[in-house]
């Protein structure tokens, strides 16, 4: 593809993200490289220009090059220093934010990321293959081009297939439940496994052909515009059937975009509180809504990045396994200092980056053998495919499961919990 790379545009979009809060961050940095450390990236490669910090480069250059009295001396942006940062900021950063748990200033490396790819695309530049998805969530909605008909036909077929009723554009329902276009195509008993949860509760519940798709590929990519097309489309399903819930499924930045960052994208409250179906989970399991039969096989659990270290939904899917899980092993390290999977942050849907991504899947490996658990368990579909493309190009012979599956799999069967009913 012939790039026609907009310097000006890119440096004007840098400055226009450079609010208060990011001008202390990038003051703040002493340049002690502990955030190296606690990076994937940096710990699978050994590169130094992985290094955390160094991705506060570009709108730290923008700034200085532009502000007195930086500018008397700051060099400019170049097209050259927008080729390199280009990789840095969307192939080896997945926002996990792993870096500000050890940054002794609190710099929020993860959000300059995601305004800085906003200035990328100002310039015409970032990955093919996430702009495309993101194109595609637009389009068609979703970035694997599940389009409104399509979920509806997935949806009738797996409700057949398994003998499970799941409800789609009910007029009126407490809870609108959203799916990620990769449990669509890639994990469709993620799906079955919601609304066997979900009817077991006796909870009014739907599903939106309006507003289906959780993963926001616009945010990933730095399409604020599209980032905002796809809130909106979950915000008006949600208020058309008058839900007072809305349950994110397995999918880390699809949480952490509705959850924190989708009422600023709009510019108003949202009218409904947003959960995690973790979090949906531990819910009902307080409320005496889940009945499950134990797990005796050896498990450990992967916390997705955007969920526990940057949701505050870590001890949820504890409190879940607690009593459930009886051979629960913990990883170390684990909780809000679990390494992260190497595919979040739209990571996963470039394809140059699958090497690299493979290097760090064997930071997970080393973290499940040490506790010699059969079966790794997550509750994020992106961190599954990741782990399931990496288990297979390096040939581990680990378990790789879903929390929700696991759970559904040991409902107790003919037990439906009435109480929400009553």
């Amino acid at each position: 593809m012939t790039e026609t790379i907009n310097v000006q545009a890119a440096t004007r979009a840098f400055l226009a993200r450079t609010e208060e809060h990011l001008v202390s961050y990038l003051e703040a940095c002493v340049h002690c490289g502990l955030c190296a450390d606690a990076c994937h990236f940096h710990e699978a490669s050994g590169d130094p220009r992985h290094t955390p910090a160094y991705k506060l480069f570009p709108m730290a250059k923008a700034y200085r090059g532009q502000k007195f009295p930086y500018n008397l001396i700051a060099p400019k942006i170049t097209e050259k220093d927008l080729k390199e940062w280009e990789e840095l900021l969307f192939d080896t950063c997945t926002m996990c934010g792993r870096c500000t748990t050890v940054c002794p200033m609190g710099i929020d490396i993860a959000s300059i990321v995601g305004q800085a790819r906003q200035a990328f695309v100002a310039a015409g530049l970032g990955p093919e293959d996430l702009m495309q998805a993101a194109q595609n969530s637009k389009d068609h909605g979703s970035a694997l081009n599940v389009t409104p008909e399509r979920f509806a036909d997935r949806l009738e077929w797996l409700e057949d297939e398994n003998e499970v009723p799941i409800p789609v554009d009910k007029p009126k329902a407490d809870i609108l439940l959203t799916i990620s276009s990769i449990e669509t195509m890639k994990y469709p008993d993620s799906i079955v496994a919601m609304a066997k949860i979900l009817n077991h509760a006796g909870v009014s519940w739907t599903t939106s052909t309006k507003g289906y798709e959780a993963t926001n590929f616009g945010y990933l990519a730095g399409r604020g515009d599209i980032a905002k097309i796809m809130v909106n489309r979950i915000v008006e399903a949600a208020e058309a059937c008058g839900a007072k819930t809305v349950v994110i499924p397995e999918c880390g930045h699809a949480y952490g975009v509705l959850r924190w960052g989708a009422a600023n994208m709009i510019g108003r409250a949202l009218p409904f509180e947003v959960l995690h179906i973790s979090e949906f989970m531990a819910k009902l399991k307080r409320e005496g809504k889940l009945k499950l039969t134990p797990v005796k096989e050896s498990i450990t659990y992967h916390d997705p990045c955007q969920i526990s270290r940057r949701g505050g939904a870590t001890e949820d899917a504890r409190y879940l396994l607690d009593g459930f899980a009886e051979d629960f092993r913990e990883m170390t390290p684990t909780g809000n200092l679990n390494w992260c999977c190497g595919g979040g942050g739209g990571v996963q849907a470039i394809g140059r980056t699958a090497e690299l991504r493979h290097k760090v899947f064997k930071i997970k490996i080393d973290q499940v053998e040490k506790t010699g658990a059969s079966t790794l368990v997550s509750s994020c579909s992106n961190c599954r495919l990741t782990m399931d493309e990496s288990k297979e190009a390096l040939h581990w012979g680990g378990g790789l499961g879903s929390l929700v599956e696991l759970i559904a799999d040991h409902l107790v069967e003919n037990e439906s919990v009435v109480a929400a009913a009553e």
